[in-house]
């Protein structure tokens, strides 16, 4: 970052800084504001961050930043409306896809796979073992589908769920179903084929139908990387000293377990409805958000997951949301389901955003 530029985000930090500190009419507003206040000013001169942060209190906005660029060939500069990759998040808008349907007495959390996900799929004695619940929760032996075959094929093929297909054809169980715990993206994609089968609609239609457009969350979408969307940042990580994009690096297209994308301003109304009950109601928030299982791992290390969703709590409060990463993508959304806080940072960026989100979800808790 060059001293002229430096400056330039200084002065804009500053400016949206003393401006949302007005609004931080708490203890714990204003150690949310100074938690991501010191992260981007320690960040940002070290070009470490790029992307947005908002930090709200249900309806009330406390702090919004954009740093850094969307795209450096063109040194288009982020603003608070850039569209990022949110990586795993979009795993949200399925168990509340699946949560829906489950409230309209379409499916049932017990029900084997198989009654929804025919052989040209999997075998029936691997579907038939199976069941939603494992999926949701990551207990179903399956594991990822990016593979050697997916590493061998051409990304732009890969923009419907049924191209995912050759992927996940003769995979295997690595274990039996509900015994362990697998994060599993190929679990998520089937989901995506249960909503389809039962909706009649694209997985992407339908999330868009029934979660996008209630909330008018219209920077919300799985685009299609070869063609042009306004106000969208290209991801980018480093090799040898140099920053590359990520283009060749993942599908074209996005969908039921991650690689959509959205807008911070988008993920607040997001918490915001799931906070008012605009998607589901209460009763399926407290079976969607009860912990099911204990993932592992450099991002959910001794968090809880629910159905779609991470779940951290104690005795006082509960925190709900998901973290996303991917070469180039960083993300992370939490909401305090007790006081209404809610946390989104995105980011064109490896695992920053997701590093300032879960400190920032450690203040919601630390604050009991």
């Amino acid at each position: 970052m060059t001293y002229k530029n430096l400056n330039l985000y200084l002065l804009f930090f500053i400016i949206i800084t003393n401006c949302c500190a007005q609004k931080a009419n708490n203890k714990l507003d204003k150690k949310l504001i100074s938690t991501a206040s010191n992260f981007i000013n320690t960040l940002g001169e070290n070009n470490e961050f790029s992307g947005t942060i908002l930090i709200a209190k249900k309806d009330s906005i406390l702090f919004e930043l954009a740093s850094g660029e969307a795209s450096k060939r063109y040194r288009v500069k982020n603003n608070i409306n850039t569209k990022f990759n949110l990586g795993s998040n979009n795993k949200m808008f399925t168990g509340i896809a699946i949560m829906q349907l489950y409230e309209r007495n379409l499916l049932d959390l017990d029900d084997k796979i198989s009654r929804y996900i025919d052989s040209s799929w999997l075998p029936k004695s691997i579907t038939d073992k199976v069941s939603i619940h494992h999926l949701l929760s990551h207990t179903s032996g399956f594991g990822d589908f990016f593979n050697s075959t997916y590493e061998k094929s051409a990304k732009e093929y890969f923009r419907n769920i049924e191209d995912f297909k050759p992927l996940i054809k003769g995979d295997t169980l690595a274990f039996e179903p509900g015994s362990q715990v697998l994060y599993s993206n190929m679990g998520m994609l089937l989901l995506g084929v249960i909503i389809e089968n039962l909706t009649g609609k694209s997985y992407f239609d339908y999330v868009s139908d029934n979660i996008y457009d209630p909330l008018k969350m219209d920077n919300t979408a799985c685009y299609e990387m070869d063609k042009p969307i306004e106000n969208l940042a290209i991801g980018y990580y480093k090799s040898d000293g140099q920053w590359r994009n990520n283009l060749f690096k993942h599908v074209i297209k996005g969908g039921p377990s991650g690689g959509g994308f959205s807008t911070v301003r988008d993920l607040h109304k997001f918490g915001q409805g799931i906070l008012d009950n605009k998607l589901i109601s209460d009763s399926s928030k407290e079976i969607l958000f009860k912990i099911q299982t204990k993932l592992d791992g450099p991002a959910y290390k001794n968090y809880g997951y629910g159905y779609g969703f991470v779940v951290i709590e104690d005795k006082q409060n509960k925190v709900i949301g998901h973290l996303g990463g991917f070469t180039g993508i960083s993300s992370g959304f939490f909401t305090s389901l007790n006081d209404g806080y809610i946390i989104c940072v995105l980011s064109n960026y490896d695992a920053v955003a997701t590093q300032i989100a879960v400190e920032l979800s450690k203040v919601l808790l630390d604050n009991n």
